[in-house]
């Protein structure tokens, strides 16, 4: 009971003080609002990362090259053709499914009569296996057929912005639509998906047939090869195989390095997790910065209130009270203030961090529970360290010479 007595007199002595209060709740809320935050954020975008890789499929790896980045790389890895990639999807087909795709463009701008759409379009080439590994279904319309993929239709599937931005409530399907100078006649709008983990849209996507996508370009494109085997249990020698072929395809020479790049999936999200707790740390080393600065303003704060307080320290001690009564009322005042900015910083970060996440067009709405308890224990550690010198300095004063304090 005696303990149940210190929180209400610390209660009524933080009613008492609004304003003071408020401010001084203030300061902490921000530090926890930037901790609480920063992890909502990072939370969501590991969540959309985990997600997008899941849809890989965690028996998958991809062959690829980073040709195009620097002229250098052109003589030591030159870019996956299309004869080298067909030839290893004839041979591999019986492993597992080949999707094989190519970007054409990242800001390619859409038409159709009158309406465009911004430089902002990612046009796609792909094949069946594309379509399939990366679940693309259609909100309206239907996805190739096998005669347009190898006749090299123009023929394409949009995403859904790029309908809401040309067509509005008009129907899309079989319309005309421009794009890279080209007549492309849209037989599907792609189901809403939001952002992909390297931070682009089937939103803003165009696809296209592979065979089709790859006259468009004046010189040989580079196309990027994943394979989702069809036995988990042989994924490491089919992977091992894959290689192998790849580097006979490609001409290789016995003990020079690969030509390209060969990565399984689950190696890939375990680097961007390794990233994104990088970003964690980053993000606590700054809050803790913030919550630094925050204990020290609260420490002054409750040292004036101590000052302001001197002689209704010295009446309640006239009146029986214990140093340790004392102490434990103003340590608890200052633990009730660093509550209560932490309710109102825990609030904030999570609107924050998620709204983040909406404008990174990533639709989770993420409560990160372990940020939100870390938080609050903060918060209780906080109010400890500012509180303890200005209660310990308030339980020693002299009750006389307190109570002729003016």
């Amino acid at each position: 009971m005696e303990k149940v007595e210190y929180i209400r007199e610390a209660v009524r002595s933080v009613l008492s003080n609004r304003l003071r209060a408020i401010l001084t709740a203030a300061i902490i809320a921000i530090g926890i609002t930037a901790l609480v935050g920063i992890l909502t954020a990072i939370s969501a975008i590991d969540n959309s990362v985990n997600s997008n890789l899941a849809s890989l499929g965690a028996n998958s790896f991809t062959i690829n090259t980073e040709v195009g980045r620097w002229e250098r790389m052109r003589k030591v890895a030159p870019p996956l053709r299309y004869h080298e990639v067909l030839q290893f999807e004839a041979m591999m087909k019986d492993k597992g499914t080949v999707a094989i795709s190519t970007v054409l463009s990242f800001s390619a701008e859409a038409k159709y009569r009158s309406q465009k759409t911004n430089p902002n379009i990612q046009v796609v080439g792909s094949n069946v296996d594309y379509l399939k590994q990366q679940d693309v279904q259609t909100a309206k319309g239907r996805l190739f057929t096998e005669q347009e993929m190898e006749n090299g239709q123009y023929v394409a599937l949009i995403g859904s912005e790029i309908a809401q931005t040309l067509f509005d409530k008009e129907d899309p399907i079989n319309k005309n639509i421009r794009v890279l100078g080209r007549s492309y006649k849209v037989v599907g709008v792609l189901e809403k998906r939001g952002s992909d983990m390297g931070g682009g849209s089937l939103d803003r996507s165009i696809i296209i047939p592979l065979t089709n996508a790859r006259i468009l370009f004046s010189s040989e494109p580079t196309f990027t090869v994943t394979v989702q085997v069809y036995r988990p249990e042989e994924f490491e020698s089919v992977m091992a195989e894959a290689e192998m072929l790849m580097r006979r395809i490609r001409n290789d020479r016995v003990g020079a390095p690969s030509s390209f790049q060969i990565e399984r999936n689950e190696t890939l999200a375990e680097e961007l997790s390794k990233i994104t707790g990088y970003l964690s740390i980053g993000g606590g080393v700054i809050s803790f910065i913030t919550l630094l600065g925050a204990s020290v303003g609260l420490m002054n704060i409750m040292l004036v209130s101590v000052t302001e307080r001197t002689r209704e320290i010295g009446t309640r001690k006239a009146i029986g009270a214990t140093p340790r009564q004392i102490q434990w009322q103003f340590l608890l005042e200052a633990i009730a203030i660093c509550q209560l900015g932490g309710i109102a910083g825990i609030i904030m970060g999570l609107l924050i961090g998620n709204g983040v996440a909406r404008l990174m067009e990533i639709d989770v709405f993420i409560v990160p529970w372990g940020a939100m308890l870390l938080g609050v224990t903060v918060c209780a550690v906080v109010g400890v360290a500012a509180g303890f010198y200005p209660s310990y300095k308030a339980s020693r004063l002299d009750p006389i010479e307190a109570l002729r304090y003016e």
